[in-house]
């Protein structure tokens, strides 16, 4: 395989991993909605949430660049389960939580108001991207054995026992018993970044989290980043041959897809083929460096790659100019410095 190992890393480095300037206003975005919601809770005489746990891409820092700001930030806000009764004394419903908190987060400045989802509150910015924050209670149990805590989701169907950390920890775990965790991440925002790199498929496609649940899976770590990236690509293409079907690996008997012929999993196998096939010249005797990277620009929909071939060329061609002026300069030196020794010059 033509190497472009290289070129695959600068390519994340340089348009895959998302900006610290971004990340930097995710963050005060995400403190602000926090601010914003104790406020909001305050005033309206609401329980204190006792805690706020970042999660999901965010968490896993998986997430990747998007020129159009197409962001989803979760922030799970948390909250004792004793605490979240109605004005009657009954328990709250998971809806009566989820509009609570919308109805807190609301201050009157959002362009658009935020929303009541099926399992968060939806807060918009005009930049382009979200905040998700998803609604749980702590719930204490008295057994035999003391004390037992565990956490509960706002969902549609009611309060669904689950945390969000416990995510976040898996994924954490995975990396940690790969061959290569670090290459692991990158190679996720890798394969993240090409499920999106058309409009067009990002409603059809396999879902962010599903896609690195099957990274666990079928990493394919490698000295070189082109050979791990198109390893694991053909790993996870295989795989999803044999069952399309993805396991949620936290929750017991939950699945991220939905049944055996799940359409969204079927949509990421087949775009995975379509890249396998676009790089298949790398893999001939004579492919050149052009060739090479013109099918890296096809598979990421890009002229990243084609750039830097460029960039490389008019590099080379400036080299000798820049090279010829630098031994004249020295030979100008030398030659006024020789005249210097020998005593030269007009009034010598």
């Amino acid at each position: 395989m033509f190497d472009c190992a290289k070129d695959v890393r600068a390519y994340h480095d340089q348009d895959v991993i998302l900006p610290k300037s971004e990340q930097d206003a995710m963050r005060d975005r995400r403190d602000s909605n926090r601010t914003r919601l104790r406020n909001g809770l305050d005033k309206a005489g609401k329980p204190k949430p006792i805690e706020f746990v970042k999660q999901g891409s965010y968490a896993m820092k998986t997430m990747c660049h998007d020129p159009d700001n197409d962001y989803d930030i979760d922030d799970g806000v948390y909250f004792h389960k004793e605490d979240l009764v109605g004005d009657r004394g009954a328990e709250m419903t998971s809806l009566q939580a989820r509009w609570m908190v919308r109805d807190a987060v609301d201050d009157g400045k959002f362009k658009r108001a935020p929303e009541v989802r099926s399992n968060c509150v939806r807060v918009f910015y005009e930049k382009g991207y979200h905040v998700d924050l998803p609604v749980y209670r702590r719930v204490v149990t008295d057994t035999v054995f003391g004390e037992e805590v565990h956490y509960e989701l706002a969902a549609s169907s009611g309060w669904k026992r689950s945390d969000a950390r416990d995510v976040s920890d898996w994924y954490e775990d995975q990396r940690a018993a790969s061959a290569d965790g670090i290459q692991l991440r990158r190679i996720n925002r890798d394969l993240k970044k090409y499920a999106r790199s058309r409009y067009s498929w990002r409603g059809s496609i396999l879902s962010g989290f599903g896609i690195s649940v099957l990274m666990t899976e079928k990493f394919r770590a490698n000295d070189r980043e082109d050979r791990a990236l198109y390893d694991t690509m053909v790993a996870i293409r295989d795989r999803l041959n044999w069952n399309l079907v993805v396991a949620h690996p936290v929750t017991p008997g939950d699945t991220i897809t939905s049944g055996s012929d799940d359409a969204k999993a079927r949509c990421f196998r087949e775009k995975l083929t379509e890249a396998i096939n676009t790089l298949e010249p790398l893999f001939d005797a004579d492919c050149t460096r052009e060739k090479a990277l013109n099918c890296w620009d096809k598979v990421f929909a890009t002229t990243f790659f084609s750039e830097r071939l460029e960039e490389e060329q008019r590099a080379s061609v400036a080299a000798p100019a820049i090279i010829g002026s630098a031994a004249l300069l020295s030979a100008t030196a030398a030659a006024a410095s020789a005249v210097s020794s020998a005593g030269g010059g007009r009034h010598a």
